[in-house]
């Protein structure tokens, strides 16, 4: 039976603990309260809009050879959302990934050597969601994030997925659902449990997360997850989250020559 989202264990101190450790190994997942404060979130979405602000005034519309994505807010106006690579435009940003408390966040690798590297995949990465008529951008259907590697030509590579959420965003408004456990799955599994990125329906054994801005949410990159849209329209539909890279592997970083990904190029047709 999934973990009910309320009895998710979550912590406040900057340690991880050795029940938050085996509740992540059996199910693949973990949330931790109040990261950062919010007025640290509101110094990182001030530096998120000067970003944008600066893609729009030079025309950026790849980094690294990552397109990034665009969409429209409430109001009509043009937005970022998907940036990536954030980091390399923000020494807050910068600052931030060396957080000793996120390097912890590496032993949930073991017996892997993890790292975060804010210069190889797609790096930092922004994601706001915003639900409006001219929105593309407002769910992801279920997928695990394994096939990126098969498509580089490389065997799967365990990884995290880290989230900073940046905005409240209780379980009713949407979000991140998981499968737990699906981490645990074979190969064949891994890929093919779900048609990727295409499936959006609800799964009876999924799990939502209840969010306040500053949490942050961590998921073995091969369990099952998707982003659910929420039922409101506009303002209050709006979740961005700020994705930190911790991989393993060899060390490939990406550079301003860098070619398009693969994946990337068919990225517009799973889309809303």
């Amino acid at each position: 039976m999934p973990t009910p989202a309320n009895d998710i264990p979550v912590q406040n101190a900057p340690v991880l603990t050795a029940e938050q450790t085996n509740f992540f190994h059996q199910n693949g997942f973990i949330q931790l309260k109040h990261f950062v404060d919010r007025a640290t979130i509101q110094t990182f979405l001030y530096e998120i809009q000067r970003i944008e602000s600066l893609w729009f005034a030079e025309k950026v519309d790849k980094v690294n050879g990552t397109p990034i994505k665009f969409g429209h807010d409430e109001n009509g106006r043009r937005i970022v959302q998907r940036f990536a690579f954030t980091s390399a435009f923000s020494p807050v940003l910068q600052q931030f990934l060396t957080d000793a408390r996120l390097q912890e966040l590496t032993q949930l690798l073991a017996p892997y050597e993890g790292r975060i590297s804010p210069e190889e995949k797609d790096g930092l990465v922004v994601n706001h969601y915003v639900r409006t008529p001219q929105s593309n951008f407002s769910r992801m259907g279920w997928h695990t994030d394994s096939p990126r590697d098969l498509f580089l030509g490389h065997r799967i590579r365990p990884m995290l997925n880290v989230g900073l959420h940046l905005d409240d965003c209780p379980q009713q408004n949407g979000g991140l659902r998981v499968l737990p456990g699906t981490h645990r799955q074979n190969t064949l599994l891994t890929l093919f449990r779900k048609r990727q990125f295409v499936d959006h329906r609800p799964d009876p054994r999924e799990v939502g997360f209840d969010i306040e801005a500053g949490d942050l949410t961590i998921h073995n990159g091969s369990l099952w997850h998707r982003v659910e849209q929420s039922p409101h329209m506009g303002a209050a539909s709006r979740r961005r989250v700020m994705y930190i890279p911790i991989i393993t592997g060899d060390y490939l970083p990406k550079h301003a020559a860098s070619k398009t990904p693969f994946y990337h190029r068919f990225a517009k047709r799973f889309q809303d």
